[in-house]
């Protein structure tokens, strides 16, 4: 059974610079968050705004959530022990996954203020809540363009700009409901545009916490058919007869890993590692990658060698 060892230490100081950045990112972001929400509490309750109010528990939450997507970024670059030897990258997915269910949380409550303001509207201030929500929307912007550029798969920068991009909605939604208030003198937008807002941040928080929980699962990666890495396998090497036993999987943002078996012709089958190792990197972006070398036939049949999906 053999491992793919080339550029390892290439690939871990790479991982290792990212994940600083990353680190930056989010500490950034999370103290711009934290004084805007501070900002939209008290402005909220001034001005009486449903909108600044839930905006401002949305950022509450979304301190949180940065927080706690800082400490998985950091913790991530831990190396591995003998009691995680895979390392701590998991934990960043597992604080997507947190992050995505504080969404739901949140949208419960903004939907149960909403309501109680439909039954019982109040007096607004519309001015003071038009310069929080335009300030906090400068604010939000500028913390989504901190945290723009994650890789698709980097769940955690994910969840971290989704919370911001919810906080985005929220201040638009607010800067709507208060140009509504004191020029139209509908009141009812204020709470209404709160629920709008909520719809549009649950169908987020649904994606992230299928993609988040697709990872914990062990799933394929999504953009990675197996079928065609399989069948790209079998053409690697002109010593390889079958590939039989290929799981694909995901350990965190980045982090691609598969074990398969190879069976070969005649030889060592070093030829044919080598091969496999080469493909999967350059084509499917698998660094790494695990391979036991059957000679014959396989040793593991009768523990179900074929494994899911293979023939």
């Amino acid at each position: 059974m053999t491992h793919a060892q080339p550029q390892q230490s290439h690939d871990h100081d790479h991982d290792d610079q990212n994940g600083h950045l990353r680190g930056r990112k989010l500490l950034l972001a999370f103290l711009l968050t934290l004084l805007m929400l501070l900002a939209e509490a008290v402005g909220g309750f001034w001005s009486g705004s449903l909108a600044l109010l839930a905006d401002a528990g949305h950022m509450m939450v979304d301190a949180l959530a940065l927080a706690l997507a800082f400490a998985g970024a950091r913790l991530a670059l831990r190396p591995a022990d003998a009691r995680r030897s895979y390392g701590y990258g998991r934990l960043e997915v597992l604080a997507g996954f947190v992050n995505a269910l504080t969404q739901f949380v949140l949208v419960g409550f903004i939907a149960y203020e909403a309501a109680l303001r439909l039954m019982h509207p109040g007096a607004i201030l519309s001015g003071v809540m038009l310069a929080v929500a335009a300030v906090g929307l400068l604010v939000n912007l500028l913390v989504l363009r901190i945290l723009h550029g994650h890789a698709h798969d980097d769940v955690n920068m994910a969840s971290a700009s989704l919370h911001v991009l919810g906080d985005l909605l929220g201040s638009v939604g607010a800067v709507l409901a208060a140009l509504a208030v004191r020029w139209l003198h509908w009141n009812w937008a204020d709470p209404v545009l709160s629920l709008l807002v909520s719809l549009l941040i649950l169908g987020n928080a649904w994606r992230l916490l299928r993609k988040s929980a697709h990872i914990l699962l062990e799933g394929v990666p999504e953009d990675l058919d197996v079928g065609e890495v399989e069948q790209a396998l079998r053409q690697a090497d002109g010593s390889i007869r079958d590939i039989h036993h290929l799981h694909v999987w995901q350990l965190a943002s980045g982090s691609r890993m598969a074990t398969l078996h190879a069976q070969v012709g005649d030889g060592d089958g070093g030829a044919a590692v080598a091969a496999i190792h080469a493909l999967l990197r350059k084509r499917f972006g698998i660094l790494h990658v695990t391979v036991q070398v059957d000679a014959g036939t396989c040793t593991d049949r009768a523990r179900d060698c074929l494994g899911h999906g293979h023939r």
